[in-house]
């Protein structure tokens, strides 16, 4: 008799896996319906985890393109005042612009922006308010702006001070209809006829908060000086080369236009940076949010696993005698029950991150919009489908390991 106990003892481990595995498999198949029910919250809850993250990264994806359609890398510089009370205004020039072109590297693009406010008449007695830009031909560059018709005034316009003007989208369509039928057309503002030669809108809409508007008109900075009595500017613009270049090129554009002017003058140098990141915390905590209502219905399917797993347990208490009568130790009991909780969290776990992924690869082939799909949600998705399975399942393997055998033949 010690033969046969010796060799049992030696048999493999993955012998024993396989035949646990194996009952579970035929316990499955038995039950396929019950299983399939219960495996179902598994389904939603993973593939809800999948589509949350998926979210999240469109989510983030579509913020931070928007914050960046705003200006390549845009840096922007504008004076606030002096320290010392009824200081003379300390304005910023074009030779501050040039300055730091000279002297700061990574910066691809810069120009100035001169506001001027006027009046234009539209016809039947009828005035507009139009503000005027004057910027150089590289604003179109560090505004990332879209050029609808015509075209953006270049280097010669400004070097021969052409009087002409690039429209806003909206102030064409109110005054000419079209903005194809705006090219053309001249404009009279004080006296001076501006030739309109194209139309444009910002690539995104920031609704009034730029210093674009819906009845803004850009024309050469040279030609913008036949309005002002000063040298001055408002604001200049800078394009960083790189994004990662963005915060150094700030700080020493910062410390080249401080150098240059009175120590009591106070210049405000600031991007997108700050704004991008605060998007990208919102657009975290958002997920994570998602992420907690996605873990409750992963947890409410795996408390339905453990009810199941309990009341086949109750229904198997004979089958489970009978095992343990011809020598199944509490450990493959354990084991049995154990693996078919796994089995059910696993079979839902990878059709749900089937359908979670599914769905974006989906939009994908069907439209042009390119959803983020992240590989580490999928594995994330079976890792805590598989908790789920063995947290949910130690309670009712145990308790079958623990019945009593003798008791356990009795049980009708």
């Amino acid at each position: 008799m010690a033969t046969p106990v010796t060799t049992h003892a030696s048999r493999p481990p993955k012998l024993v896996l396989g035949e646990i595995v194996s009952f579970a498999y035929d316990t499955f198949c038995s039950n396929k319906v019950r299983f399939a029910l219960t495996a179902l919250g598994m389904v939603i809850g993973t593939a809800s985890l999948i589509l949350v993250v998926t979210i999240g990264l469109t989510g983030k994806q579509y913020v931070l393109n928007q914050i960046q359609s705003i200006g390549a890398n845009l840096i922007e510089c504008e004076y606030q005042g002096g320290s010392a009370p009824n200081s003379t205004p300390d304005l910023l020039t074009i030779d501050d612009m040039q300055a730091v072109l000279e002297q700061v590297s990574g910066i691809v693009a810069a120009s100035p922006v001169v506001p001027l406010d006027d009046h234009i008449s539209i016809g039947g007695g009828k005035e507009r308010d139009l503000r005027m830009l004057g910027v150089q031909p590289q604003y179109s560059t560090v505004r990332n702006l879209v050029v609808l018709s015509g075209r953006f005034f270049d280097n010669e316009d400004e070097q021969a001070r052409n009087k002409v003007g690039v429209v806003q989208q909206k102030l064409a369509e109110e005054i000419y209809g079209s903005v194809d039928n705006a090219v053309g057309k001249v404009i009279k503002v004080s006296g001076l006829p501006f030739t309109i030669i194209g139309t444009f809108r910002e690539r995104v809409n920031t609704f009034g908060q730029s210093e674009v508007t819906d009845n803004s008109m850009i024309i050469p900075y040279t030609v913008s000086r036949y309005f002002t009595d000063t040298p001055g500017v408002r604001q200049l613009y800078f394009s960083a080369a790189e994004p990662s270049m963005v915060i150094p090129v700030t700080e020493q554009v910062k410390k080249v236009l401080q150098s240059r002017h009175r120590p009591e003058s106070v210049y405000v140098v600031q991007n997108l940076t700050e704004l991008v990141a605060v998007a990208d915390r919102t657009a975290n905590a958002l997920t994570i949010v998602l992420l907690l209502i996605a873990t409750v219905t992963l947890l409410v399917s795996g408390i339905g696993i453990m009810n199941i797993m309990l009341a086949t347990v109750s229904s198997r208490i004979r089958e489970i005698g009978i095992r343990k009568a011809m020598g199944a130790t509490n450990r493959s009991i354990r084991y049995q029950f154990l693996s078919e909780a796994i089995l059910i969290a696993l079979v839902g776990g990878v059709a749900g991150v089937v359908i979670g992924l599914a769905l974006p690869f989906s939009v994908r082939f069907f439209t042009e919009y390119r959803l983020p799909i992240s590989g580490l949600s999928a594995i994330v998705a079976i890792v805590v489908s598989s908790l789920v399975g063995i947290l949910f399942g130690t309670v009712p393997a145990t308790r079958a390991a623990k019945l009593d055998p003798v008791e356990s033949l009795r049980y009708e």
